[in-house]
C-alpha cells in the first residue's frame, strides 16, 4: 500500500473515531438532563398531601402571598382551563397576561360554554361538570351549587381577591335624581313600572337582565342567584353589551351590571344610588365627563365609595377552587395566591377594581 493509501486511510479511521465521540457525549449530555428533570420535576409541582389544602373558610379574604408573581412557588406546570364571569374580562386582559409573561409554565386557556351565554353561573357549572380546572366569580355560591358539589362529594372554596361596584344604567335622556336600592329592586319586582313614580317623567320602564342563573352580579345581594324572583316584565338579555345597545335605543330602559364593564361607555349614563333618597352615590369620578365629550373622554370609576362603604350595591370578586384533592385544586390555589400577591393586587386595581388589601396597594 502506497504512503498516500495509508495516510487516507488512517485520516478515515480518525474521523469515524471523532464522531462516534460526539454521538456518546450528544447520548451522555440527553441522559443528564433528563436525569435532571426527573429529579426537579416533582419538586415543581403544588405538594398534594391533604395538609397542604387551604383550610380557610368560604368568602373570607386572604391576606398577601408575597411581593410579586415570580415569588410565588410550587407553581404547576402545564395548560390548563378556566372560565367564568364576563366581568372579570379586564382582569383576563391585564392581570393573567401579566401572569403568563411572568410565569410561562403556567399557561391558562378561557374556555366558553357550548351551551349558554358565559358568566358566573355558567363557570361554576363548568368547574363541576371537570371541563374548568377553577372559575372566576362575582357572585357566591347558590344553594344548588352547593348542593351539587355536595352530591359529588366535593367543597368549592370562595376565594375573595376584590370587590366590584354594581352600576345602574339608563339612557341618558332619563332625568331621575337617582334610585334607593329599595327602588330598584320594586322596579324589578313588578312593584314599580313608571319612571313618574320615582321622580321622572310618565314614561314606561323597561327593565333589562341577563338570567340570573348566568348574571354576572346580583340585585339582591341577601338572596342567591337562584332566588331572584324577578318579575314578569323583565327582558332578559344574553350580555351586557346587547343590553347597552337597547339602552341607548330604549328612552325608559335600565339594566345593572358591572361597574367596569359600563363606567366608561358613551352613549349611557350611571344613575347614583343610595340607601335613602336624600343620599345618592355615583360611581362616576369627578368630574364627570359629559356626553358630548366621549369617546375623546371617558368617564372613570371611583373607587373610593366602594372602599369606605358609601356605595351601597357592590358585588365580591372569587376565585372557585374545588376542593378535590387533585389538579384542579393545585391549579386554583396557585391561581388565588398570583392575584394575591401585591403585584396580582395592583392589577386588580389597574383593571378597575378595589383589591381586598386596598390599605397597602396604590389604586394607580
Amino acid at each position: 500500500m502506497s504512503n498516500s493509501n495509508r495516510r487516507a486511510v488512517s485520516l478515515s479511521t480518525d474521523a469515524i473515531q471523532m464522531i462516534r465521540g460526539l454521538i456518546i457525549g450528544e447520548v451522555i449530555t440527553i441522559v443528564l438532563i433528563g436525569g435532571l428533570w426527573l429529579w426537579l420535576r416533582p419538586r415543581l409541582f403544588v405538594n398534594n398531601r391533604p395538609d397542604s389544602v387551604s383550610s380557610q373558610n368560604p368568602a373570607t379574604v386572604s391576606s398577601l402571598t408575597g411581593s410579586t408573581f415570580a415569588n410565588v412557588n410550587d407553581m404547576p406546570i402545564g395548560a390548563f382551563n378556566y372560565g367564568g364571569s364576563t366581568a372579570w374580562a379586564s382582569i383576563r386582559q391585564l392581570v393573567d397576561s401579566q401572569i403568563q409573561n411572568t410565569r410561562p409554565e403556567f399557561q391558562l386557556l378561557y374556555v366558553n360554554p357550548t351551551d349558554s351565554s358565559p358568566g358566573s353561573g355558567a363557570g361554576i357549572r363548568m368547574l363541576l361538570s371537570g371541563e374548568l380546572d377553577f372559575t372566576q366569580s362575582s357572585r357566591p355560591l347558590t344553594d344548588a351549587e352547593q348542593a351539587e358539589a355536595k352530591k359529588q362529594g366535593v367543597t368549592i372554596e370562595q376565594r375573595q381577591v376584590g370587590m366590584d361596584g354594581v352600576a345602574v344604567v339608563v339612557n341618558p335622556e332619563l332625568q331621575v335624581p337617582g334610585l334607593t336600592v329599595a327602588q330598584l329592586q320594586k322596579i324589578y319586582l313588578g312593584e314599580i313600572t313608571n319612571w313618574k313614580q320615582v321622580g321622572g317623567k310618565d314614561l314606561p320602564i323597561v327593565p333589562l337582565s341577563q338570567s340570573p342563573d348566568n348574571a354576572d352580579t346580583l340585585l339582591f345581594a341577601d338572596k342567591p342567584a337562584d332566588q331572584q324572583n324577578f318579575g314578569s316584565q323583565v327582558e332578559y338579555v344574553y350580555s351586557t353589551t346587547e343590553a347597552l345597545r337597547r339602552i341607548k335605543t330604549t328612552p325608559g330602559s335600565v339594566y345593572y351590571a358591572s361597574a367596569r364593564g359600563v363606567i366608561n361607555q358613551c352613549g349611557v349614563k350611571l344613575l347614583p344610588l343610595g340607601v335613602s333618597s336624600d343620599k345618592f352615590v355615583s360611581l362616576y369620578r369627578e368630574p364627570v365627563v359629559e356626553p358630548n365629550q366621549c369617546p375623546r373622554q371617558r368617564n372613570q370609576l371611583n373607587p373610593s365609595v366602594i372602599k369606605n362603604g358609601s356605595y351601597p350595591l357592590t358585588s365580591p370578586l372569587f376565585v372557585m377552587i374545588k376542593q378535590n384533592q387533585g389538579q384542579a385544586q393545585q391549579v386554583g390555589e396557585a391561581y388565588a395566591k398570583l392575584l394575591l400577591t401585591e403585584q396580582g393586587q395592583r392589577a386588580i386595581a389597574q383593571a378597575g377594581f378595589l383589591p381586598v388589601n386596598s390599605q397597602e396597594i396604590a389604586a394607580h
